[in-house]
């Protein structure tokens, strides 16, 4: 068995058990922790396993949701992109986008003043505002077909989705939380004034009862089900699930601009570096009524993504130069809306107690830009039931390796590359990317390679694996290549084989 991350001692008694390891699920037990709860997290598979890692990893507003009218959500996700974008550095990053007007779809006037909206909602912007530009005489404008004449610039942000998580968990376990991954809520029940809970480890089938004052029901797409089944409660409200699919390929285009590409069918598509190689290509909405677990992306939507490419930019694709692809089920809140583009993002948290005691608040819908004011608005509900609760804190507390002396990546990254010039420029920039100023705990008092231990492919080292091991849940070799990293992007089938079996010996000897 893998070794646990460093944390308190599990206990049999909870002010709060967290039902969820997503993005809400980690971000409600940080904010608790530091409030003073005592939380237990628990997750059935890995950190961000499913939903929370297959976003289109943007820190972002959402210019589109304008047409639906969502202003608060839009002014309410402005404000937190500033925010995250500085309490996060590492794995957050401004990001620039290009948005070609298309002749026959949205009319300039209506993209210019939906930008001069967006840059207006944004009550305290540190990010360039939007300006209109000539796709002819501009780079932006290079790798797009020529009928494309004229567009707009605008910001917003990228961030490693599932890195984001896990950093959650990490400042939630170092605030007094247990996290447990691997580890589902088999059922639970009112008991008095608060729950009991049985609790199984996924991996040994070893089951154990725990009790909680409040339960916060973060399943993502199994919300419902969590409700109905696992707490055997009626729900109010209901959730509707959106299949929405990635492509990956190739880097289509120099600089480090993104697109959004409109399409006739209304929706916008993006087209974004990635990885340094590579452009990030999507998402599709799709309405989905299967299992909300592993899914993934058809043929049709591969072929939609590629069209939308192919209308927009002189080179063309196709499936064959998909790389890879990641396909995820958002929970969204089932507003009634017919077109799956037009449910909104915004999220519904709806809390159930009986008699004032044994609490549950349910988590529906939701975006990864506003899970920290989404915790908030979640203490705050439960604040009748836990009157001892400090005040909010997560507006200004920077998450793990955040904590830069230069408030900024660039200078980090160059001194993290005086301290150990032995590290490949590639292989420095990846750790000081995911890891921030805790890049220095997995390199340690290392002096060339070689002392970082057996060596796999894209600079992933024994010693990042034996980090990854014992302070983030890592257990799998998936968990490294895909969610804590990409490195799957760059990896081989023999790497990743060797990479397995280091695992299995490393948990067999723990």
């Amino acid at each position: 068995m893998a070794a646990a991350p460093r944390q308190r001692e599990p206990s049999d008694a909870y002010e709060l058990l967290v039902v969820g390891g997503g993005i809400n699920g980690t971000g409600i037990a940080r904010d608790a922790a530091g409030r003073g709860l005592s939380v237990l997290l628990a997750e059935r598979g890995d950190l961000a396993g499913f939903t929370s890692s297959s976003s289109t990893k943007l820190i972002h507003g959402g210019l589109r949701y304008l047409e639906y009218y969502e202003f608060r959500l839009v002014r309410e996700a402005l404000a937190e992109r500033e925010r995250l974008l500085r309490l996060a550095r590492h794995v957050i990053w401004p990001l620039r986008f290009v948005l070609p007007h298309d002749e026959g779809l949205r009319p300039a006037w209506m993209l210019r003043l939906g930008l001069f909206l967006y840059d207006h909602l944004a009550r305290l912007r540190t990010l360039p505002g939007s300006h209109g530009v000539d796709l002819r005489n501009s780079a932006y404008g290079a790798p797009l077909q020529k009928r494309l004449t004229r567009g707009f610039v605008y910001s917003d942000c990228w961030v490693e989705d599932s890195r984001l998580v896990v950093l959650n968990a990490m400042d939630a376990r170092e605030r007094g939380a247990t996290v447990l991954t691997r580890t589902g809520v088999v059922s639970a029940r009112r008991d008095g004034e608060g729950w009991v809970a049985t609790l199984r480890d996924e991996r040994t089938g070893s089951e154990r009862t725990i009790r909680a004052k409040a339960v916060i029901n973060a399943a993502g797409p199994w919300v419902s089900a969590t409700l109905g089944g696992t707490l055997g409660l009626n729900s109010r409200a209901a959730v509707r699930l959106i299949k929405g699919s990635h492509i990956v390929v190739k880097r289509l285009f120099e600089g480090d601009q993104a697109y959004i590409l409109q399409q006739p069918d209304k929706r916008i598509i993006f087209a974004i570096p990635y990885e340094r190689d590579f452009t990030l290509i999507g998402t599709t909405d799709v309405p989905y009524d299967g299992e909300p677990g592993p899914v993934s992306i058809s043929a049709e939507e591969t072929d939609y993504l590629c069209g939308c490419i192919n209308r927009s930019f002189d080179t063309q694709i196709t499936p064959s130069d998909v790389v890879w692809s990641y396909s995820g089920v958002r929970p969204l809140y089932d507003d009634a809306a017919e077109n799956a583009s037009a449910v909104t993002r915004d999220y519904v948290l709806d809390v159930e107690d009986q008699g004032g005691k044994a609490a549950v608040l349910s988590v529906f819908g939701g975006k990864i830009t506003t899970y920290r004011r989404l915790a908030e608005h979640a203490l705050e509900k439960l604040k009748p039931y836990f009157p001892h609760l400090k005040k909010a804190w997560t507006g200004d507390a920077v998450l793990p390796g955040g904590a830069m002396a230069d408030a900024d990546f660039d200078p980090f990254l160059a001194k993290l590359r005086a301290e150990k010039p032995f590290l490949p420029e590639e292989t420095a920039r990846r750790l000081a990317r995911a890891y921030g100023t805790r890049a220095r705990d997995i390199v340690g008092t290392a002096r060339s390679m070689a002392d970082l231990g057996e060596a796999f492919d894209g600079g992933l080292t024994a010693a990042e694996v034996d980090y990854l091991r014992t302070e983030e849940w890592a257990v799998t070799a998936e968990d490294i290549l895909w969610r804590r990293s990409k490195l799957g992007l760059r990896t081989s089938a023999e790497s990743a084989a060797r990479l397995a079996a280091y695992l299995d010996r490393r948990a067999e000897a723990a």
